[in-house]
């Protein structure tokens, strides 16, 4: 499936937003925004909404459906500088809620933990009033690393589970399912008061069966945020789109997750796991 449905037209960059990406060029900040392609790109920056990418722009997992750069070669060590340079962006930029996610970093004995445990604390050192909500991989399941992170206190931890549990070989393959909701399973053991988030990227080939199922494995692990979106292939190379799920299908899948009991939910063809992070954040504690 090569041609896109009408509604996932989308506006140019205006100035503003190119200016922005110019400044984050400069400054060595990198986004997921741009690493990975997101559609929503140009509205989200000229909102001042983006994601941090920390850890650099290669990942050691080989998912098939994304366009963050891969390697099995040996990658460098987290640059010290970086929570410094992200903080001083979030407050240039005026965030009063940031989101900050990473490549998947096997190769470091954390995997990457004590980074985004730094970059939290750089944020929080600068203003204690901007709101962090972090993305991680799955840290192999390591609980040092999760307890590290979750003890660094950001307002939302999230890990996204991506797709339902019977594609995970075809489209995860260095992931385990029951491993990533093992790890927000973990983070809500460590504080159970810490608000916890997933995703779900649908038209891979998943049924209606598989996605209900995932919605009852993310509850039993007391996730309280859910978003669904469509997947969109980043080139021919990656794993192909199976399906275009309608926006009313994802209107009925945001009515069904509420029923599920999840706190605050957002679904549509566009939704991505951090897109409008801050405004679903708050209409869950409002």
């Amino acid at each position: 499936m090569s041609r896109l449905p009408s509604w996932f037209l989308q506006e140019v960059p205006d100035n503003d937003a190119i200016a922005r990406m110019e400044y984050l060029r400069c400054v060595q900040v990198r986004t997921v925004c741009k690493e990975a392609h997101c559609p929503n790109v140009a509205r989200c920056f000229k909102n001042r909404q983006l994601t941090f990418m920390i850890l650099g722009d290669t990942c050691t997992r080989n998912c098939v459906f994304c366009a963050v750069g891969k390697s099995d070669h040996a990658l460098p060590l987290p640059d010290p500088q970086e929570p410094g340079r992200i903080a001083e962006c979030a407050r240039q930029w005026g965030l009063r809620y940031t989101v900050v996610t990473s490549v998947t970093r096997d190769d470091l004995e954390d995997g990457g933990a004590g980074h985004f445990a730094a970059v939290i604390g750089a944020i929080h050192c600068l203003d204690a009033d901007i709101k962090v909500e972090v993305l991680i991989p799955d840290l192999m399941g390591r609980q040092t690393a999760i307890e590290k992170i979750v003890r660094a206190k950001p307002h939302v931890f999230g890990h996204n589970i991506e797709t339902v549990q019977r594609l995970y070989p075809a489209v995860r393959p260095g992931a385990d399912y029951r491993r990533s909701l093992g790890v927000l399973k973990s983070a809500k053991a460590f504080d159970p008061g810490i608000v916890t988030k997933s995703s779900i990227m649908l038209g891979l080939g998943e049924n209606e069966y598989d996605v209900y199922a995932a919605m009852e494995h993310l509850r039993r692990a007391d996730v309280d945020i859910l978003t669904l979106g469509q997947y969109l292939a980043p080139s021919i190379a990656h794993y192909p789109v199976q399906e275009f799920i309608h926006p009313e299908q994802f209107i009925r899948y945001q009515e069904i997750a509420k029923q599920f009991g999840f706190k605050a939910v957002f679904a549509g063809p566009l939704v991505r796991s951090s897109f409008c992070a801050g405004e679903l954040y708050h209409s869950m504690t409002c």
